[in-house]
């Protein structure tokens, strides 16, 4: 995903951190943010792939430290490549 966050990104609520237990297992299936919610997954340990589900086949592998931005109603879901630390 290419698209910008907006200019005056806030974050405005944090979830986590999860690990591979305690991730809500509806991140792992399709979902999306809401109209104008921007997400920020920030990888603490392990790895993990952003899976985009808009037809593009594209995702992201993403190596501990790293951190990825989500855009608004685009579904996508993780795929967790064993133990990980994250935060949304």
């Amino acid at each position: 995903m290419a698209e910008p966050v907006p200019e005056g990104f806030v974050l405005v609520r944090e979830i986590g951190p999860f690990d591979a237990t305690t991730l809500p297992r509806g991140l792992l299936s399709q979902h999306r943010l809401k109209p104008g919610r921007w997400g920020w997954l920030r990888l603490r340990e392990g790895q993990v792939r952003l899976v985009w589900e808009d037809g593009s086949g594209d995702g992201v592998d993403l190596v501990a430290p790293a951190s990825a931005m989500i855009p608004p109603e685009v579904p996508h879901h993780l795929e967790l490549r064993g133990d990980v630390r994250l935060d949304l």
